[in-house]
């Protein structure tokens, strides 16, 4: 513990011992512990994107083990999945490195303009296999919406009377919102915004880009002058939605992309303020050593050992 992990818990005074206790764990655990910062390893692409997709460029991933190891292996924070993933994995892993059951799920079998994921875990699940946090989907912007949110609200409250923390998924989509809106300044910041108010105590978002998707907002936006030309300023003003960054906001790896590019994206949420990444396609479509070293230097960016 020191005096920034005491300041990130200090956010979240409502919660119980249990909850701010495996917040800290997620803090103190692996090469960022206790900087505030966080790199987590999400492979829930096997459900949501297919295996082959997901796989087939590295075919150690199909193995669940596999990302156990390079999770622990790489020193992130937390390795995140769904129930069947983490139940493949739990025993041979126990205590090793803190876990985050992902209890709902989307598959595009069947795409949907409108997605609405499936409940496919439950926090009893979580408590069963060691976990330290639950993850839920939501998609705000879709028609499905408030259904989201409702289930939201009681996992959450389950949850947190069991002393785990919530991490949420907090992706606009939606046939309401146009395929460039989903990534906005002002829709993604609105985003990170309704997870904190659905009081998750972790919010994963995509980087936002600089297009202004409500005609409303837009007029704020431009008549107060918000800082959003370059990414860092973007990433402090979603960081800045989220209770004025008194939640930890970290920020999606998306689908596999250039080295260079990745870790000036780092840069610009260290810079913005952010507090990491989810970095899940960029890190197990490689072969282990080199997603090892991948991952330790997007870690280095965030500790400040690497300019």
């Amino acid at each position: 513990m020191n005096e920034r992990i005491g300041e990130i818990l200090s956010w979240y005074a409502s919660d119980n011992a249990g909850t701010r206790t495996n917040i800290a764990r997620f803090l103190g655990h692996g090469k960022l512990a206790g900087t505030g910062k966080l790199v987590i390893l999400p492979v829930d692409q096997g459900f949501e994107h297919g295996p082959a997709r997901s796989f087939a460029s590295n075919p150690s991933g199909y193995n669940p083990l596999y990302h156990f190891g390079l999770a622990k292996e790489a020193g992130c924070n937390a390795y995140a999945a769904p129930l069947g993933f983490l139940e493949a994995g739990a025993s041979q892993y126990a205590g090793q490195i803190p876990l985050i059951l992902k209890l709902n799920n989307h598959d595009v079998l069947h795409e949907e303009k409108d997605p609405l994921p499936a409940v496919t875990g439950s926090v009893r699940e979580a408590l069963r296999l060691g976990c330290s946090a639950v993850g839920f989907t939501i998609y705000p912007g879709s028609a499905h919406c408030s259904a989201m949110y409702e289930q939201l609200r009681g996992i959450a409250e389950e949850a947190k009377s069991h002393g785990l923390a919530v991490v949420v998924w907090s992706y606009p989509r939606g046939s309401a919102l146009s395929k460039e809106g989903e990534t906005a300044v002002d829709v993604v910041a609105y985003a990170a915004q309704i997870a904190a108010q659905l009081g998750a105590h972790i919010i994963k978002v995509k980087l936002p880009t600089a297009h202004l998707e409500q005609a409303a907002a837009k007029k704020v936006y431009e008549a107060e002058q918000v800082p959003i030309k370059t990414l860092s300023e973007r990433v402090r003003h979603v960081v800045q939605s989220a209770f004025d960054g008194r939640r930890i906001v970290i920020f999606s790896g998306g689908a596999k992309s250039d080295d260079k590019n990745f870790f000036e994206e780092a840069r610009a949420i260290r810079d913005g303020g952010g507090f990491g990444s989810i970095i899940g396609r960029n890190s197990f479509q490689r072969p282990k050593a080199e997603a090892i070293k991948f991952l330790q230097t997007v870690m280095g960016i965030y500790a400040g050992e690497i300019p």
